[in-house]
């Protein structure tokens, strides 16, 4: 049977290495896709995110990064997004954009680190909200995986001291004080709209970088 061909979102964090790993362990095919914002310490993010690359790609050897900038994108939510729905409509464009990867590269799911009520994005009803911007089936293979576990597993495959390295991701820089918990998909549709979400997609895909690892 072929390799099922994913593409899985990578943040700076424990949860989304495991869950790269669990489906390349699968003998599934993995292309992996990371968002990063623009700090003073833009290099070092960079700099971990390729490390824990490594540490995936001796499980799969040239294992395919994107590295996709989030500047812009940022700007606009903060510019015109509420506070309370940045954080979802940030996990949109992230889905939007790794969309569009899937497409290009002919690939056939995509895959997230999510799992269950463990931040605000992850309720049930913000997972309904952020999940229909894509037509494309989604992974979580760490759903319903208790926390404990999957920190075991990162020491285990080698990327949880990698992990817990400080940085700031595009989430954690964009998080309101008081987040939409129980988001309604019509009224984030209608947040959105408040940006230019097609010209957004395109830049930041015409600017990504693309390593082999």
């Amino acid at each position: 049977m072929a390799k099922m061909k994913l593409v899985t979102l990578l943040s700076g964090g424990i949860d989304s290495p495991v869950a790269a790993w669990n489906m390349i362990n699968l003998d599934c095919k993995v292309i992996l896709v990371h968002f990063h914002n623009f700090t003073s310490t833009s290099k070092e993010v960079k700099d971990k995110i390729i490390e824990i690359t490594k540490v995936l790609s001796k499980h799969q050897p040239k294992l395919k990064l994107y590295l996709i900038p989030f500047k812009e994108i940022q700007k606009e939510l903060v510019k015109f997004i509420p506070s309370k729905y940045r954080m979802i409509i940030t996990r949109r464009m992230m889905l939007r954009i790794a969309s569009k990867i899937l497409e290009k590269e002919k690939y056939e799911a995509l895959v997230t680190g999510d799992n269950l009520a463990q931040v605000a994005s992850q309720t049930l009803e913000n997972i309904n909200a952020i999940y229909k911007v894509t037509k494309h089936p989604i992974l979580t293979p760490l759903l319903g995986e208790n926390k404990d576990d999957i920190v075991n597993k990162a020491k285990e495959i080698g990327t949880y001291e990698l992990s817990i390295l400080p940085y700031s991701d595009c989430c954690s820089l964009l998080v309101g004080k008081h987040p939409e918990t129980r988001a309604r998909l019509e009224d984030v549709e209608a947040i959105e709209k408040n940006m230019d979400v097609k010209k957004l997609t395109e830049n930041a895909l015409k600017n990504s970088d693309i390593k082999i690892i």
